[in-house]
């Protein structure tokens, strides 16, 4: 019979030796504890139900369980997205691509690239009202279309107008503000507006203007091929913190399933991040906007985020009738597609 100093010996050789093979073992992620990755990401505009993605990534911990700690603003528009990229003040931010094609033309610019088209068709539209004589895009003839200050959509005008027959001097533009647009439309001040469908037409709904008064003709029905929002990076974070951009658009591709697969779950998430939204109002524009921005036909067949070279070409030719090229860019010039999530990852069902 083995003696109780014989037992003790072998059984504290036994726990060394466990203890050595546990030091071996890799430490886990939990293990590591490392800090998140902090980020700072730019809203082209006010939170609103077109953020759905973005907000759910957030709201839903999407971010957080990809090691990154995102801290969100509030920009002025695509000019100042596109300022505040290029000057390192946000890491990540939203843009329309055609106003970054225009910027990423100028001799200083930046190169600022896009990572992730988040709107596969540009919502630049004309609103106008049938009770003004605008029941078609071929009565413009003669109307008068506001043009708020900054906006994207007047710059396509003269591609879609030569492409449907109409005649740019017989269109008269009135310049102004952005606060007055949908005033303006829905007092019959106006003949016309442009900017983006699920802005301009939602909104004057909630103004009263009658549904069935309405004419909404989005360039993307009447042959424009132009990409429109897309999430653009600082070239310096992206090229120290590469794994960082893709944790964030896999977070972004995570939050838009969420939010297509639930948008009541959505709209509450949007709704607690505004300032006295109305549900209806966000949940008309969250349709539109998926309907008619994201799950489009590319998307259906190639998935989200991803740009395609031949469209991206056409889409030069409808910036150039409005805009002199000093280079004309290559897809690689504006587009980065290295960050993105592996294709299976990026389908939609």
């Amino acid at each position: 019979m083995r003696s109780l100093a014989t037992i003790f010996s072998r059984r504290l050789l036994a726990f060394w030796l466990s203890t050595l093979s546990l030091a071996a073992i890799p430490a886990t992620h939990a293990d590591e504890a490392r800090p998140p990755v902090a980020v700072q990401f730019s809203l082209d505009r006010a939170i609103d139900a077109v953020a759905a993605p973005f907000v759910m990534a957030s709201t839903r911990g999407l971010f957080r369980a990809e090691g990154l700690n995102v801290s969100t603003n509030v920009a002025s528009g695509t000019r100042d997205t596109i300022t505040r990229i290029a000057s390192g003040a946000s890491d990540l931010a939203l843009a329309d691509l055609n106003a970054l094609i225009r910027y990423r033309d100028g001799a200083d610019a930046a190169p600022v690239k896009a990572v992730f088209v988040f709107l596969n068709k540009a919502p630049y539209a004309i609103v106008a009202r049938h009770s003004r004589g605008v029941s078609a895009l071929s009565s413009l003839d003669g109307k008068t279309i506001g043009v708020a200050d900054g906006d994207l959509a007047i710059r396509l005008w003269p591609a879609l107008a030569r492409r449907n027959g109409i005649k740019l001097a017989n269109v008269k533009q009135e310049k102004i503000s952005p606060a007055v647009r949908e005033p303006m439309l829905s007092a019959g001040q106006l003949d016309a507006v442009t900017g983006f469908s699920y802005l301009s037409a939602v909104n004057l709904r909630n103004r009263g203007v009658p549904a069935d008064d309405l004419a909404v003709f989005r360039y993307a029905d009447y042959g424009s091929v132009a990409y429109g929002t897309v999430v653009i990076v600082n070239p310096k974070f992206a090229a120290d913190r590469p794994e960082a951009v893709r944790s964030f658009l896999r977070a972004v591709t995570a939050g838009m399933r969420l939010a297509i697969s639930q948008p009541a779950q959505a709209i509450d998430d949007v709704i607690a991040q505004m300032d006295g939204g109305s549900r209806e109002l966000e949940r008309e524009r969250l349709r539109i906007v998926m309907h008619d921005n994201i799950l489009t036909a590319d998307v259906k067949r190639d998935g989200l985020g991803g740009l395609d070279p031949a469209r991206f070409e056409a889409s030069l030719g409808e910036i150039a009738e409005d805009f002199s090229f000093r280079k004309r860019p290559s897809v690689a010039d504006i587009f980065d597609g290295t960050f993105l999530p592996d294709p299976a990852g990026r389908k939609i069902d």
